[in-house]
């Protein structure tokens, strides 16, 4: 056997070096990392500024700010709150208008700021007595500028906000007090037993006027059906036409005694009023019954601005909506949003978890199981408004009017489930997040290893019985993300639950188990989204509706934040459960 001669040492400069050969780093991946990077990095950037943005506006909206009062020098006099500060350059026309000292100084200010000048917004509001509910004012044309002690900002049930200073308490039109600290001692005094009033107002009317009307309907509809099956002279519709007639007359008699006390209360609280001086130095009366709130933000301190902070959010989690939606609570919003992305959910995960199922367990892998996943995933790409239309022609044309003609036919031609509702929104929307489901399970029973199948077909049991007792359990982590994705996706939809059920008011919620299933499944209801492009969109007063929208947001995105929270506090719950299991 021969030995390969060694090859001898190298000698001379450079003797015993490493050789070494240039390499790009492109052959390493390094410019791709740097992208990818810096591309993860700017996404969360944009993210955190949006909701940044979010928070920052959200949370502010129900801060009380001072109320200023400005005497600018075209001699206007203005009182509100300090909306938005900007810049803007004025036009030829608008600086003709004004008298010479004013024109000068905003021309000066022109001169110093390369053209533009500064101004603010301010939310004067008084609307059904200006007109206007903000003015513009250029801080060159203001002549002074005060913080009235007494101001006090009004938040009206109706007619928006009132900025004035209160000057007398009216009892049936005679002042009980002069002085603004006098009046509004009165107005703390009796402002709590007026609100009861009407809280006990809107109770009368909401429960005891609608449990007499929904009875007076009832009777009418069971009338109906006995028509609609006997005829309308058999001895059993003149029985039930006899018993309809003494049940109206009875209610009738409740209805008077009812309306006679809500107007009995309503002249009580109709004698107590407040009268305001507003900044041009007029007068207006204000009823007690018509304020919701009333602050004088320049006298309360930081504890005070904190409780009438906190007091605003409470009201706008659990109030219904006032003033076109653009002040008030959101609460059957809030409701709704949640019960539907509830309902959403619990029809998706099961139909999608065994559609996934049969197509990953059962069918036979071929052509036609390969254009149903294929189609699964057009699916989720279609845009939600044609999964809209397909709810409206389907659920609401068809299975609704179908079980109207079965089952609600003394109730048309108004239907019952023919309609949009919260049941068929729900439905739509398990259509629409239905692919994520399918494909998040797929991919959760593909991670559970074979070796598990076949060790427990290997003690005996039989297919349902591993699928049941071992590949569920374990992929259960996944179609948990499943659940996730689609919460995510169904709860801030909106263009499909305008055409199924979503309205711009609905003050009742859409459950009402006492009247099951007259009032639950073709209920319109309130949605947050639909919410926010309401108030944006199509209010009468954008600018003061402008918070709104910020705080609106803010909530659909702490309430999509929540649901996936528990989902994935579930999820991880079953992970650390079967992990701890398997070792």
């Amino acid at each position: 056997m021969s030995v390969a001669p060694e090859k001898p040492p190298r000698e001379g400069k450079g003797a015993g070096r490493r050789i070494r050969r240039k390499s790009s780093l492109t052959s390493h991946g390094e410019p791709m990392v740097w992208l990818t990077g810096a591309s993860l990095a700017l996404c969360l950037v944009m993210i955190s500024g949006l909701l940044g943005l979010v928070v920052y506006q959200g949370g502010r909206t129900f801060w009380p700010q001072e109320i200023v009062q400005v005497e600018t020098l075209t001699g206007d006099v203005l009182m509100g709150q300090v909306s938005r500060v900007d810049t803007f350059t004025p036009s030829a026309d608008a600086l003709d208008a004004l008298p010479d000292e004013a024109r000068v100084r905003v021309e000066a200010d022109m001169r110093a700021n390369e053209g533009s000048v500064a101004r603010r917004m301010l939310r004067t509001e008084n609307f059904d007595l200006t007109g206007t509910h903000f003015d513009w004012i250029e801080e060159s044309v203001i002549a002074a500028e005060t913080k009235p002690e007494w101001a006090v900002v009004v938040e009206r049930t109706a007619k928006g906000r009132f900025y004035g200073v209160p000057q007398a308490f009216l009892v049936d039109g005679e002042a009980h007090t002069v002085g603004s600290a006098a009046t509004w001692g009165k107005f703390e005094e009796h402002h709590a037993r007026i609100l009861a009033r009407v809280e006990q107002i809107h109770d009368l009317e909401r429960d005891d006027l609608g449990h007499i009307n929904s009875r007076i309907e009832r009777q009418r509809l069971a009338l109906r059906e006995v028509e609609l099956a006997r005829g309308m002279e058999s001895p059993e519709w003149i029985a039930k036409e006899r018993e309809t007639r003494a049940l109206v007359e009875d209610a009738e008699r409740e209805f008077v005694t009812i309306t006679d006390e809500i107007g009995r209360l309503r002249t009580i609280n109709d004698s107590f009023a407040l009268r305001f001086e507003t900044a041009g130095g007029g007068t207006a009366i204000v009823s007690l019954a018509n304020i919701v709130r009333g602050t004088p933000v320049n006298r309360i301190g930081t504890a005070g601005k904190w409780s009438v902070y906190f007091d605003r959010w409470w009201e706008f989690l659990t109030a219904d909506p006032r003033e076109a939606n653009s002040e008030g609570g959101v609460w059957p919003a809030l409701f709704g949003t949640v019960m539907m992305t509830l309902l959403m959910t619990i029809v998706v995960v099961p139909i999608g978890v065994l559609a996934a199922l049969y197509l990953h367990e059962y069918a036979k892998q071929g052509f036609l199981v390969g254009v149903v996943r294929v189609a699964v995933n057009n699916l989720a790409g279609v845009p939600s408004i044609v999964f809209g239309v397909f709810g409206l022609g389907f659920f609401c044309y068809i299975v609704g009017a179908t079980i109207d003609d079965l089952f609600f036919g003394a109730r048309l031609p108004n239907p019952t489930f023919g309609k949009g509702g919260i049941l068929w929104a729900s439905l739509t929307l398990a259509l629409l997040t239905l692919p994520v489901v399918i494909v998040a399970t797929e991919e959760a029973l593909s991670a559970v290893p074979n070796s598990m199948r076949e060790g427990s077909y290997a003690c005996g049991a039989t297919k349902w019985q591993t699928i049941w007792r071992i590949v569920l359990p374990r992929a259960q982590p996944g179609i948990m993300t499943g659940a996730i994705l689609s919460i995510a996706r169904g709860a801030g939809e909106v263009a499909p639950l305008m055409l199924v059920g979503a309205v711009k008011l609905a003050p009742d919620l859409p459950v009402d188990l006492g009247t099951f299933p007259y009032l639950f499944p073709e209920r319109s209801f309130m949605h947050l989204g639909f919410h926010i492009y309401d108030v944006g969109f199509q209010s009468q007063n954008s600018e003061a509706a402008k918070p709104m929208v910020y705080t609106t947001t803010l909530l659909l995105i702490a309430i999509v934040v929540l649901l996936n929270f528990v989902a994935i506090a579930i999820r991880a719950r079953l992970r650390r459960r079967f992990l701890g299991a398997r070792t």
